[in-house]
């Protein structure tokens, strides 16, 4: 594969920044620290291409399935690389580019569908879609193609333009995959910008920003949205979760444990949607924290690029950090580690996968997203006891309900006051269903046609049925 070469608008500043490895905690490359003049070009060269892309939904099709086939065809480069700057393992990496591969082809397929409005005039209603301008997608370190691909696909296929700005923690894979998609792509559709704040401040209230999208913490969230507003450009934000799992008093215990244990230590624990809190019965909270604690203690932790390493490192230090720092208060507080409870004395940001028991309920580890491999367990004497207590939070993304009567599992899923729950399983989404959630988890919708319809704006069109005077 050819070099990455920015174009006009994604020429460096002169400024570059170190980016490093979370496996030693070491610089490891550089990438260009992008301000105010970059950004200003690329907004410009986004709303000239808007243009023509909006115009031709045939070759924005034909494109999409293009960048699809090129990002494909460049995950050798890209794996690696992710791996790299992220921590995850590689395997995890390649299943991130299938999946960013996956959505583009998804969204190619998709277009909106004019809806004739029937009332009782004599006049012909028609609902048809305009595409919005340019769009800004502001995205995270944890699942950075992926989630980059969750708000350019839609975006695109609905005849939008899109500036993307990876987190300054994982910027190369992006730029990487800025240039893998100019193959296909005509130039100032997709513009990749890294850089330190204020970059997404300035991104998220630029003028010429018509849809700002956002994955990242609430208090980010607050001041994406308060800079969007100054130009009322639209705003979708998922802003994480505290996610729980209700395990009923008939659930197979070692059936579900390998499947209940990656639901929360998947990534690191470094997902939105994962499991963050257990609820099991006092008569079975034992034998659940004891299989889960086996396989903690069983999983093999490393380097990302190392063959046979299921768990990484956490991304970053201050994250690290922020996961010893809930681990400690909650030990403190009276908590016992039935499994690790501390960092890896070993280069790199390295946490030991984490079980805890005996953790009082208002611990941060349990009210707040600790976002890492440390996962707590709690009893709980009824279902309207675990029930409130999945609910006593902030929070609202996703939840489960695990047992063996699938009907008294649903039963019981239809009470979480979440955006999506599952039964038996957890953190799975279909390309064509929603993604939102409630409460302080999220403002709009993402995935599926809905996504896509969050990229539109309705224009309507009345035609007499007959010529009037």
């Amino acid at each position: 594969m050819a070099p990455y070469q920015p174009g006009p608008a994604q020429a460096a500043a002169g400024e570059r920044f170190a980016v490093l490895d979370p496996a030693t905690g070491e610089a490891f490359d550089e990438a260009p620290d992008q301000r105010a003049q970059e950004l200003d070009a690329a907004v410009r060269q986004a709303h000239e291409a808007w243009r023509s892309w909006r115009s031709d939904p045939a070759a924005r099709a034909a494109a999409l399935l293009a960048s699809a086939d090129a990002v494909e065809a460049a995950g050798p480069e890209l794996a690696p690389l992710l791996t790299r700057e992220q921590g995850k393992p590689l395997t995890e990496s390649y299943a991130e580019i299938a999946r960013t591969a996956a959505r583009l082809r998804w969204f190619a397929a998709a277009a909106p569908e004019p809806r004739t409005i029937a009332d009782d005039r004599a006049v012909h209603s028609e609902i048809r879609w305009r595409s919005l301008g340019p769009v800004a997608a502001i995205v995270p370190w944890n699942f950075p193609l992926q989630l980059a691909s969750a708000k350019f696909a839609p975006a695109l296929a609905a005849g939008n333009t899109v500036v993307l700005k990876p987190s300054p923690f994982t910027p190369l894979t992006t730029r990487l995959l800025g240039s893998v998609l100019s193959a296909a792509l005509p130039e100032g559709v997709l513009t990749v910008l890294t850089g330190r704040e204020p970059l997404g401040a300035l991104l998220a209230s630029h003028p010429g920003i018509r849809h700002v999208t956002f994955t990242g913490s609430v208090p980010t969230g607050r001041a994406v949205a308060a800079g969007a507003a100054s130009g009322l450009a639209r705003v979708t934000l998922e802003l994480g979760g505290n996610d729980a799992a209700i395990l009923l008093d008939d659930v197979d215990v070692e059936r579900i444990a390998d499947r209940l244990f990656w639901a929360a230590f998947r990534n690191c624990g470094q997902v939105c949607m994962a499991v963050k809190r257990v609820y099991a019965p006092v008569r079975l909270h034992d034998r659940v924290v004891e299989a889960l604690a086996a396989r903690a203690k069983a999983v093999v932790v490393g380097a990302g690029l190392d063959e046979g390493t299921e768990l990484g490192p956490l991304n970053n230090a201050a994250q690290l950090a922020r996961v010893e720092r809930y681990t400690a208060r909650a030990l403190a507080d009276g908590a016992r580690a039935a499994a690790g409870g501390h960092r890896l004395d070993r280069p790199g940001w390295f946490h030991a996968p984490t079980v805890l028991t005996d953790v009082p309920p208002d611990s941060p580890v349990v009210t707040e997203e600790q976002f890492g491999p440390v996962l707590p367990v709690l009893p709980y004497g009824s279902v309207d006891e675990a029930v409130d207590a999945a609910n006593a939070t902030r929070f609202g993304l996703g939840g489960s309900v695990w047992g063996t009567d699938l009907d008294r599992a649903e039963a019981v899923a239809g009470r979480l006051e979440c955006g999506t729950a599952w039964i038996n399983h957890h953190a799975e989404l279909s390309l064509a269903q929603p993604f939102a959630g409630v409460k302080e988890s999220g403002v709009g919708v993402a995935g599926g046609p809905w996504g896509l319809y969050g990229n539109l704006s309705p224009f309507v069109v009345h035609r007499p049925l007959e010529d009037r005077p």
